[in-house]
């Protein structure tokens, strides 16, 4: 499912509190949560880099589809892989760390104790492509505009500033609506940073494939649409030599070869066509990595364990459409998805399956709410469904035969106590709505899991269609909330906080572009969600993140699907990576380099 917003944005999200300016607003290096940072003021580089990496040499990476915008700020169009990584932010992530950001543009930060506004000090020697130094002016030129004219995610994540302004070139000072939101210091840090002077003269608003320029370690050198797109690293870039910078950013190009079809992009990858590839297909992982390079050594096969939150990744039911809008409809969807038999059958049991819309997390609730969370809930009691309180959440299971008649029996049973009764044509109704729909994905590889559900799903009187389409009709038709069911995934943060309200909020079910795919408008979640925004302590933090997950899969939005917790990588065996493995991040264009030579 193609995003806007990389997992690894949503990874920088974080609540706040820095230690050495928890009472004061005194100039400090980085912001962390709930307790210390990791990397003292004086830190030479991260743990999980090589600071003695040599530069040079190529990395070619791969795409599937197409791009038309080298613009990825906006709803509008499709934006080249990457083109992000020009643009610097004010802080940066370690990805050895949970809520943790360093200064990048940022020299320093300050922070009062009551939370109300930060302040950022700019280094003075960053500048952009064409020589013009960057300045307070283009942060707060960057936070209006995106807030103004960006993709609606920006102007919800950034809802609680107030104002940025310039203080003088080199200070810039974000004032919050309110005091007290531990999180919002770092969320401003992650803001992606423009050059003012560029956009003055063109339309921001609208997609364009002229090359833009940025400050970051890359800029764009060749645009190719629907081939490929290629970055070279800036010569004595202002930021190579920081802390934060020091044995990243290896490769002299970084060139990312479009490929229209899957299998075509796995055989281009054994004729060496390019180097590195991350395999989401388990089947494909399991059997479909014998050809001769893998045989003979010259390309590198690893499973590599991660502490990545997991998120949700299912079946996901738009509930703007009236199919979806009756709890008890969604409830029997669960039942006839047959996770046991296809993670046998078609993934080599390669799968774990999702329970949470924080798996993977001590974020996802488990066994009954007690304590603070149970607290929580029972605030919101008379509405919620009793077996929030009651029973643990749990998936439906079953043998692995591929028969699973007792959990189509419960389904039906399910429907027909909904009122959902079965027509003349096999199909049921209620109130002049038939319980047929389409599901749409833009990944083929799909289909051998679809079809079983489809036909499970004809067994209990539901028609379904499968349908693909390519990632720019994905794209738009996720935009405008155009779907009944598709495949999507909600990835999750260390430190769950603002985002929440892009994938549940109430305000953004009606918001083009919004990551509220599902639609939902629930008082309740919206409660939960300022009570994690609000959050004080890591306690009040986890146990609000709780009862929100609990409330979310009571309402069965969506059927659950699978995760696994190892990046599946293959690599040709020029390349090296650091002995050191950070648990959040691969890395691959980051912190890996080129084998050199032996000398």
């Amino acid at each position: 499912m193609p995003s806007l917003f990389s997992l690894r944005a949503l990874l920088l999200t974080a609540a706040l509190l820095c230690p050495l300016s928890a009472f004061a607003a005194n100039p400090v290096h980085g912001l962390a949560i709930y307790g210390s940072l990791k990397y003292p003021a004086d830190f030479k580089h991260f743990e999980y880099v090589n600071p003695d990496a040599p530069k040079g040499g190529t990395l070619r990476l791969s795409a599937i589809g197409t791009y038309d915008s080298m613009n990825p700020f906006l709803v509008k169009g499709v934006p080249a892989a990457n083109v992000g990584m020009i643009y610097p932010t004010l802080m940066t992530s370690s990805s050895d760390e949970a809520f943790a950001e360093y200064g990048f543009l940022a020299e320093s930060v300050e922070m009062p104790e009551d939370r109300s506004y930060v302040t950022f000090n700019l280094r003075k020697n960053p500048v952009w492509e064409d020589g013009k130094p960057v300045t307070a002016a283009d942060v707060v030129w960057s936070f209006n505009t995106l807030m103004e004219k960006g993709a609606p995610f920006y102007a919800s994540y950034y809802s609680e500033v107030a104002s940025a302004t310039a203080e003088s070139p080199t200070r810039v000072t974000f004032k919050f609506k309110k005091a007290g939101n531990r999180e919002l210091p770092l969320i401003v840090g992650q803001l992606p940073v423009l050059p003012k002077h560029y956009w003055d003269k063109r339309d921001f608003t609208k997609t364009t494939l002229e090359r833009p320029i940025g400050a970051g370690p890359y800029k764009v050198a060749t645009i190719d649409p629907g081939h490929s797109i290629t970055f070279e690293r800036v010569k004595n870039w202002w930021g190579e030599n920081l802390p934060v910078n020091k044995g990243r950013y290896n490769f002299d190009r970084l060139v990312i070869d479009y490929y229209r079809d899957t299998t075509v992009v796995v055989e281009a990858f054994f004729a060496g066509r390019y180097d590195v590839r991350q395999e989401n297909i388990a089947k494909v992982w399991a059997t479909g990595y014998d050809a001769p390079p893998v045989k003979d050594g010259r390309i590198v096969k690893e499973e590599i364990k991660n502490g990545l939150p997991a998120g949700m990744q299912g079946f996901v039911m738009n509930t703007r459409r009236p199919v979806f809008k009756d709890i008890a409809v969604r409830k029997a969807m669960q039942y006839a998805f047959d996770f046991e038999w296809g993670n046998k059958a078609m993934a080599h049991g390669a799968y774990k399956r999702s329970y949470s819309y924080f798996t993977n997390s001590f974020y996802a609730a488990t066994g009954l709410p007690t304590g603070k969370e149970l607290a929580i809930l029972n605030e919101f009691k008379d509405k919620l469904p009793p077996e929030v309180f009651t029973q643990e959440f749990k998936n439906p299971v079953t043998d692995g035969s591929g028969d699973a008649r007792a959990n189509l029996r419960t389904a039906m049973k399910i429907l027909d106590d909904a009122g959902w009764k079965v027509g003349t044509d096999g199909v049921r109704a209620k109130d002049g709505v038939r319980l047929s729909f389409e599901i749409i994905e833009n990944q083929p590889e799909f289909e051998r899991w679809v079809l079983p559900y489809i036909r499970n799903l004809k067994r209990i009187g539901v028609e379904a269609t499968f349908r693909i389409i390519d990632t720019s009709q994905t794209v738009a038709r996720m935009n405008d909330f155009d779907f009944d069911m598709t495949v999507s995934g909600f990835g999750q943060s260390l430190s769950p906080g603002n985002e929440q309200r892009e994938f549940w909020g109430s305000e953004k079910a009606d918001a083009p572009g919004s990551r509220n795919l599902i639609g939902i408008k629930n008082p309740v979640v919206d409660a939960l969600i300022n009570k994690i925004t609000q959050a004080n302590t890591q306690e009040d933090l986890t146990a609000a993140v709780k009862a929100m997950d609990r409330v979310l899969l009571w309402n069965y939005y969506v059927v659950p699907q699978w995760y696994a917790d190892t990046w599946r990588v293959a690599h040709w065996a020029n390349f090296e990576r650091p002995k050191v493995q950070a648990p959040y991040d691969l890395g691959i264009a980051d912190t890996w380099w080129a084998k050199q030579p032996k000398q």
